[in-house]
């Protein structure tokens, strides 16, 4: 008996490729089209206002999709815990702090830059510590973010406790000019971004890195058996992951115009690896999903004050004890199209059929 869920992927797998393709622009564009939508803002029983929905829209929510797109390359699809990925979204963002106030460089310019060093610092990280597992390399990439931000709020060539202000806004594009101070060219931009990594991990999904990928998360030792360099795929998938994580920071250090320290706490870590967990590990749909929820109700329910952290504590609790998997868990098989399952039904009773003769005849 299929899951709702399992119903929905088959009607997607039995549509045919134009209207797959259709359906998802169509999606895009109206994604697109949310900055538009109003400014539904409301207001709370005791007449407090609650931020507007274009606030909380283009900030956390796209942020916190894009950043947990690229933890869960690294927790969904190899299966390494990493509890320290603020460290490359500090790194990404103290790049573009620094290059743009030091120099005349703009932050398309920067960009590629703070991937980059973001990149870097993943492969050093993982050479000497991706030889660990579980608990082990939680412990050394919780340690890894708690150094970074200790580093940075000690460096007084860098800002030090005060961080870095003045941080260039990106210059204009084809003319138009891209402000991310407006909140509707910084969604835009993030959602080009989110756009982008879904892209790119999908078609790393099926190609050797993903089955690489794959077969380490669901048992290391017997992919070592089999031939897979485990070490090397896993840096591959600690880099890449911790590449979209510095491109987040660049891209905030633009929009925020200042960095500080106290924004890269271990607490967004938490919240990030939530998102991917909550939403589905593995699941691009699920840890789209995640980030939503996890980033957009908790502001929405901010006119509760201090009880906003129990009932959000509350409801991470229940939702996962009712879907321990997460809410769009990835799929435990792959999908048959509508002619494959007539295929299949076909051969087994064409199977079943001659079983049958054989018994007969051997009687």
């Amino acid at each position: 008996m299929l899951n709702l869920r399992d119903k929905g992927a088959q009607l997607w797998e039995d549509w045919n490729r134009p209207k797959r393709v259709a359906f998802a622009l169509i999606m895009i564009f109206g994604v697109f089209l949310l900055p538009y939508a109003g400014d539904f803002s409301f207001t709370s029983i005791l007449n407090t206002p609650i931020a507007s929905y274009q606030a909380i829209l283009v900030y956390p929510v796209g942020m916190y999709i894009l950043m947990a797109l690229g933890l869960n390359i690294v927790v969904g699809k190899s299966g390494l815990l990493d509890l320290g990925y603020v460290a490359f979204f500090a790194i990404g963002a103290y790049t573009a702090a620094i290059l743009g106030t030091k120099t005349t460089l703009n932050i398309w310019e920067i960009l590629p830059m703070g991937m980059g060093f973001a990149m870097l610092a993943g492969v050093l990280l993982g050479i000497p510590t991706l030889r660990l597992r579980g608990d082990y390399l939680a412990i050394v990439t919780l340690g890894f973010g708690e150094i970074v931000r200790i580093a940075v709020l000690n460096t007084n060539s860098i800002g030090g406790p005060n961080g870095i202000p003045g941080v260039p806004n990106p210059p204009s594009i084809l003319g138009q000019s891209f402000d991310l101070a407006n909140p509707a060219h910084f969604f835009w931009i993030v959602v080009v971004m989110i756009l982008f990594v879904i892209w790119m991990v999908r078609r790393l999904s099926i190609r050797r890195p993903g089955r690489a990928w794959e077969a380490i998360r669901q048992d290391e030792d017997v992919a070592i058996l089999m031939g897979v360099p485990t070490l090397r795929y896993k840096i591959w998938s600690f880099s890449i992951g911790a590449a979209v994580g510095g491109a987040a920071g660049v891209i905030f250090a633009s929009q925020q115009m200042l960095v500080a320290p106290q924004t890269f706490t271990f607490n967004v870590s938490v919240l990030i690896l939530s998102c991917v967990v909550f939403g589905g590990m593995g699941n691009i749909w699920g840890v789209v999903l995640g980030a939503t929820i996890l980033s957009y109700f908790p502001e929405r329910i901010r006119f509760i004050s201090s009880a906003r952290q129990l009932v959000f504590g509350l409801a991470l609790i229940i939702t996962m004890n009712l879907r321990p998997d997460g809410l769009l868990p990835r799929k435990k098989r792959e999908h048959l199209s509508l002619e494959e399952r007539e295929a299949a039904k076909a051969a087994k009773a064409a199977l079943k059929q001659a079983k049958k003769l054989n018994s007969g005849a051997s009687k």
